[in-house]
């Protein structure tokens, strides 16, 4: 079984902490919350500045080039090796974001905080105000490539070229295509089931459900995907803290689906 969450009281030091927090609706918010105070020694990723590419056309939080994310993990100072507690807000889906960026990569010591930035100041640790720098280090990546899905890859599930089952992170009634706020075209991902992320949120923090292992067989390859990568975030990871061995994170989702392939509804 893969450990992804720890609460404050599993925090081990030396430790390296990565801040990630944001908020969908105001853009500049995780940045000024991280400057007006965060974790001693933490960094900020930012949704949109470090683990999305928004020059992309692939969706709405588009995956970064990996020479990208090397020189965002180098730029800060981070080694494979390090132990890497991320947080956010808790119970939102932007820690479990950074966390799979970094697992990609192979950091293999990473893991989300439960409860978030609260918890840990909470807990007594220590915080501060500004930024902080790191000397640049230098990392030789070992990809996961299958912790990942394309846009290829999942059309090969939809034809029955790859047997996989594709959930759906987003509400059932955007999922079902009764309306969609975000995306111009309405529906889901032909093949697609569906399971509403915000079902293994839990106050400030994120768990497996009962629901979830019923409703996701454990002996699956599992690809989930929400609008654009975010909010199938924490599926993916509560997935594999519950033990599930072969899950993909199609992290251009439905918005970047729909930019080359039809839907279903209903």
């Amino acid at each position: 079984m893969t450990k992804v969450f720890v609460t404050v009281d599993e925090i081990q030091v030396p430790a390296r902490f990565i801040d990630a927090r944001f908020n969908l609706s105001d853009s500049k918010r995780g940045q000024a919350l991280y400057n007006e105070e965060h974790i001693k020694g933490a960094v900020y990723f930012d949704l949109e500045q470090h683990l999305s590419d928004m020059t992309k056309k692939a969706g709405r939080h588009p995956m970064p080039e990996k020479e990208k994310l090397i020189d965002l993990f180098e730029s800060v100072g981070l080694a494979l090796k390090d132990t890497v507690y991320v947080y956010d807000q808790g119970g939102t889906p932007f820690a479990t974001r950074a966390w799979w960026m970094l697992s990609y990569a192979g950091f293999k010591k990473v893991y989300i905080v439960n409860g978030g930035f609260t918890a840990l100041k909470e807990a007594g640790l220590e915080t501060e105000t500004g930024t902080v720098s790191y000397d640049r280090s230098t990392i030789i990546p070992q990809w996961n490539e299958e912790s990942y899905a394309s846009r290829e890859y999942v059309k090969a599930i939809t034809i029955g070229e790859t047997d996989a089952l594709l959930l759906d992170a987003r509400a059932a009634a955007r999922y079902r295509g009764e309306m969609e706020p975000l995306d111009p075209i309405a529906g889901h991902i032909p093949t697609a089931q569906n399971f509403d992320w915000e079902q293994v949120k839990q106050g400030n923090t994120l768990a497996p459900t009962e629901a979830l292992l019923q409703a996701v067989p454990k002996e699956d390859e599992i690809v989930v995907y929400c609008g654009s990568g975010v909010t199938a975030s924490p599926l993916y990871a509560v997935l594999k803290e519950a033990g599930y061995k072969k899950v993909r994170l199609y992290v251009g989702s439905y918005s970047d689906w729909i930019t080359e392939h039809d839907v279903e509804k209903g």
